[in-house]
């Protein structure tokens, strides 16, 4: 899908995302090379701001250089350590190196609302990074140096390989975390209190619901009986943690349905059966795979807009990033 010379948002609101700087054309491979996303580039771009990176290139190593490769080694006292040394140059060890990057960028950059990064490399890779042992086989998988310090440093932030966002569940399920995290920042931190955490928890309940129930109970709970005793700080920490955390669960054709059931129970009284038996069929449909979730969403939204009320038509769930994205006409 590409949506070129049409942004979806203006350009000053565009949310800002960290990224390999490989997969925006910048030739910063070790062989001198890029790995060109056109995905990020001609259908992301048009509502992310891409900030991006080089950890190898920014920590010093030249352009073309010596590959490196995570690989486990036995410390003195016997333990086991992964890290990141030259393919050939095995003096060449830059573990270290790439988690003070890490670091640095969660300083600099706080303003980032997730992060692309490129698969299989012992920088960036998120996860399946082959590690080698002392016989150069590889035995294990892991997660480059500089992904696993900044995912360690920034656990709310949404985080993806640029391969994975081939599939449909995996884009659209990054992806709505990227705004929820942006709209957090903009709707609560920019003024925070906790009326900001429950009127922001009031529009996010129903996409709360669908990716966990279990989720969706505790923390309106927690609102309504603990956060007002504790200080907002430890407030806003511990709900925004618990929210990204239980949003990186998918979401199911099971959930799915359970939410647009809650959602048709505030029409109820409105529509007449006839309509009312379109919009269960269309649900039905989705439930069985035969129409996309966009199909139900769609039916539901022109009666909201007619008949429903301002608190659920406000729902997060309906409209969880800009639609032109597509997302759900493939889920």
């Amino acid at each position: 899908m590409e949506l070129k010379n049409k942004s979806l948002v203006d350009e000053s609101l565009a949310i800002p995302v960290g990224i390999s700087a490989c997969l925006i054309g910048e030739k910063v491979r070790f062989d001198g090379g890029h790995k060109q996303s056109r995905y990020c580039l001609n259908v992301l771009a048009e509502c992310f701001k891409f900030v991006p990176f080089c950890p190898e290139v920014s920590i010093g190593l030249g352009i073309p250089r010596e590959p490196i490769r995570l690989v486990k080694i036995q410390t003195e006292q016997g333990e086991s350590q992964v890290r990141v040394q030259g393919t050939k140059d095995t003096s060449l060890d830059v573990t270290d190196e790439l988690a003070a990057y890490a670091d640095l960028v969660s300083k600099n950059q706080p303003e980032l609302c997730g992060y692309v990064l490129m698969k299989s490399s012992p920088s960036c890779g998120m996860e399946r990074v082959k590690v080698y042992d002392h016989n150069n086989v590889p035995e294990a998988s892991g997660a480059g140096a500089f992904a696993q310090r900044y995912m360690e440093l920034n656990p709310e932030v949404p985080v993806e390989e640029e391969g994975r966002l081939n599939d449909p569940l995996l884009r659209e399920n990054f992806i709505t975390r990227v705004f929820a995290l942006h709209t957090w920042r903009e709707q609560v931190l920019s003024n925070p209190s906790l009326h900001a955490v429950i009127q922001f928890h009031s529009c996010y309940k129903y996409q709360l619901m669908a990716h966990s129930y279990q989720a969706y109970k505790e923390l309106g709970r927690y609102l309504a009986t603990e956060a007002p005793k504790e200080d907002l700080e430890l407030v806003l920490e511990t709900y925004i943690h618990k929210l990204m955390t239980s949003l990186k669960k998918r979401a199911n054709r099971k959930s799915h349905c359970n939410v647009l059931m809650h959602i048709l129970g505030y029409l109820k009284h409105e529509l007449d059966s006839k309509t009312k038996h379109d919009i269960l069929e269309a649900i039905d449909q989705y439930r069985t795979s035969i129409v996309p979730l966009v199909v139900p969403i769609t039916l539901l939204k022109h009666y909201l807009k007619r008949h429903g009320s301002e608190y659920i038509r406000s729902q997060a769930y309906l409209d969880p990033y800009p639609h032109e994205l597509g997302l759900r006409n493939y889920i």
